[in-house]
């Protein structure tokens, strides 16, 4: 075997023995989507027009292809300075997730339309550096939801906590105990919610709702504060948020043209 062939062989081999619990638990519950939540951090319009026009003609087709439907593209709504890109890659399996680059790598006309971003120089980067996290769809929305269409703007929120008993516990809220069916009943919209597998500020979890503008998130918010349901599983000891969540991260959000979401 040759030296490539077998440190990639090793390499893919560790990271799915590395997240062989959350296979498992996929096969038992079948549908569970994986989702890639990628951040590419930019310098310039030139780079944020390199990665957008690599979604919009190369890797939105090809993804759509091998079976990832529904790929979300987004920039700040506000950004400070330079925007950040979000991007939001649905797998129907963990297996899908790990041999997508194989199949990209495969796909000439991926290649040719990607060129630009895929071939940049050191020089001239596409990019400066990506942030990726591995999510597991949770399991009383294991599919994502894309519905509403027209103008809307999108939440990104992550939930980290102290421990993992503590994200457990959260979990739970969201599934068991009926958060989820709040956020769908008050109007959200929510695309997805996933636990964060691998990634940065673990453990955490993430989830993205969606508005017609700013002032439909300000009243929504209202509505789920005051939700006698909300209230009444929040007031529960065990779902103390002062005791499952130790910090919140809110991110607004855009699609770019050819974002699919």
């Amino acid at each position: 075997m040759k030296r490539r062939s077998f440190v990639k062989t090793s390499l893919l081999t560790s990271a799915a023995a590395s997240i062989l619990p959350y296979s498992s638990m996929a096969k038992e519950k079948s549908g569970t989507e994986f989702y890639e939540l990628r951040t590419y951090t930019l310098k310039n319009q030139t780079q944020q027009k390199l990665v957008e026009d690599y979604f919009r003609d190369a890797a939105i087709p090809a993804l759509n292809k091998l079976g990832s439907k529904n790929i979300g593209v987004f920039t700040e709504l506000k950004p400070a300075e330079q925007t950040k890109i979000y991007v939001l890659i649905p797998f129907n399996s963990l297996a899908d997730f790990l041999n997508v680059q194989e199949k990209l790598d495969q796909d000439t006309v991926y290649r040719e339309k990607g060129a630009a971003y895929l071939t940049a120089p050191a020089t001239e980067p596409a990019y400066e550096r990506i942030e990726s996290s591995l999510l597991k769809a949770f399991a009383h929305m294991h599919k994502m939801q894309v519905n509403k269409k027209g103008e809307r703007i999108f939440e990104l929120r992550r939930y980290e906590h102290a421990s993992e008993s503590a994200g457990k516990k959260k979990l739970e809220m969201f599934n068991d105990a009926g958060e989820i069916d709040i956020f769908k009943r008050l109007g959200f919209n929510p695309v997805f919610f996933g636990e964060t597998v691998i990634g940065d500020h673990r453990p955490n979890l993430i989830y993205m709702i969606t508005f017609d503008d700013l002032d439909a998130k300000a009243a929504h918010w209202k509505a789920f504060g005051s939700d006698v349901e909300w209230k009444k599983i929040s007031s529960l000891p065990d779902y103390s948020d002062a005791k499952l969540v130790s910090h919140i991260t809110s991110t607004m959000l855009q699609p770019i043209n050819g974002s699919q979401i």
